[in-house]
């Protein structure tokens, strides 16, 4: 069994089997620097073409997991985590993330930057002034400790062969193979050494996968492979066929958050995914044994303030403002250009591109094109119109928030473009159409 790497891309260019053994060696001349980069791209277009195993697939994520750090806790209480796979108005880990820590769990969330029409949590917490979200693996430990929760972004530490392999995805097409989407997202997971992990697989318009069969099947490599490496994984397919939250950008996404943790404005679709991605960590962690009680849970720790006074001491402990949560307006960004979007015509919105919409918060400069690209984190999107609203002189589509007149006008054109309205009442579908590996 010959570990050269020409010999193991050669393997799998013909379609055979590797070895646990072949991988890992692989992997290490990755992140050794031994494998030229001609050769990871060869390997990840021969993966992209030939597949792999459920076992071939369990290697791939345990021998990037263990490219560098793997963290360890010791903690009264599960170490839990969720991802999303991405979408619009998807700022569901900065209400998760302390809600769960609220309820007895510890989440060290590893977060990654937008690309593309997603919005990224990391950029989100970098429009908090003073917010470090890349602080050293001490403090992400004292934090997660202290507060129950830390919402931090990759560091050079954790499965380093990742970032490396998946620069290197990008530029060479081969980024939508579910095989090296499955290992990228869940070596990230188990280098930060979690007991239980929910996936959050989005489906939709808006969605980085457009219809509930690709989802379904991301969805079912993500479940399996993590517990095949040893890590407790359910999945909820949900809906991102309208934009989740009524905001889309960065200050303004954690304007809404403050609005939603404080009750000042609790919308109810975003609280549904909230609540059932909690309920289903809890059970993942064994705080409780029913999704029913850990719903219950969920609701008081967002009801009480609990969740909010958790958020607030993480914002500061990562040397962000005391009074966030109830003086957003006083530390993020604003626009100087803040406007309704009107329809051409009224009526009741049948569907929505919600792509579109992110693309538009692209366009304002609150998302990236490119990696390197920088973020204006005032712009975005307010007041995103659902479907099933009646649209008229009175309720726009939205409200912009841009730099300049010129953006806005840019912006609106896209989002009016993106509206379908028509006179039928509509309604969304369902919101979380499965679970997949949950927990009863």
């Amino acid at each position: 069994m010959s570990h050269l790497p020409q010999e193991i891309i050669r393997r799998k260019r013909d379609g055979g089997m590797l070895e646990a053994e072949q991988i890992h060696s692989f992997i290490e001349g990755l992140t050794s620097g031994r494998v030229s980069e001609g050769q990871a791209a060869s390997f990840a277009m021969a993966v992209f073409f030939r597949g792999l195993t459920v076992p071939e697939r369990v290697a791939l994520t345990q021998a990037m997991t263990r490219s560098g750090e793997v963290l360890i806790w010791d903690l009264p209480g599960p170490v839990l985590d969720k991802h999303s796979t991405g979408g619009v108005g998807d700022t569901i880990s900065l209400a998760l993330a302390p809600a769960v820590a609220a309820c007895g769990g510890y989440v060290p969330m590893i977060s990654g930057r937008g690309l593309g029409h997603t919005g990224g949590t990391l950029d989100k917490f970098d429009s908090i002034p003073g917010y470090v979200t890349q602080p050293d693996i001490d403090t992400f430990r004292r934090v997660t400790q202290e507060v129950g929760c830390a919402i931090i972004g990759q560091t050079a530490d954790l499965a380093p062969a990742d970032k490396r392999l998946y620069s290197i995805r990008d530029v060479t097409a081969t980024v939508e193979s579910i095989d090296l989407i499955t290992a990228s997202i869940l070596s990230k997971k188990l280098a930060a050494g979690l007991q239980g992990l929910v996936m959050d697989v989005k489906f939709g318009s808006g969605a980085f996968m457009d219809n509930a069969a690709d989802a379904r099947a991301l969805a079912e490599s993500l479940v399996l492979v993590a517990n095949g490496a040893g890590l407790p994984t359910s999945a909820l397919l949900t809906d991102m066929n309208e934009p989740l939250a009524s905001a889309a950008g960065n200050a303004v996404e954690v304007a809404y958050i403050a609005d939603y943790l404080t009750g000042r404005r609790r919308e109810k679709r975003f609280h549904e995914v909230n609540v059932e991605l909690c309920a289903e960590m809890l059970v993942l962690g064994r705080i409780t044994d029913s999704i029913v009680d850990a719903r219950a849970r969920i609701e008081e720790a967002v009801a009480s303030g609990k969740a909010a006074e958790i958020f607030g001491r993480m914002v500061v402990a990562l040397g962000g403002p005391s009074d966030l949560l109830d003086r957003p307006e006083a530390h993020l960004a604003t626009a100087p250009v803040v406007r309704p979007i009107h329809a051409e015509r009224t009526g009741i919105v049948q569907n929505i591109a919600t792509r579109d919409v992110g693309l538009a918060v692209v366009a304002l400069g609150g998302g990236r094109t490119r990696p390197q690209d920088p973020i204006d984190h005032a712009v975005g999107l307010t007041e995103l119109a659902g479907v099933g609203t009646v649209i008229d002189r009175e309720r726009p589509l939205a409200i912009v928030h841009a730099r300049s007149e010129e953006a806005a006008e840019a912006a609106a054109r896209v989002v009016r473009a993106a509206y379908r309205l028509g006179e039928e009442k509509a309604e969304a579908g369902p919101l979380i159409l499965e679970r997949i590996g949950a927990a009863s």
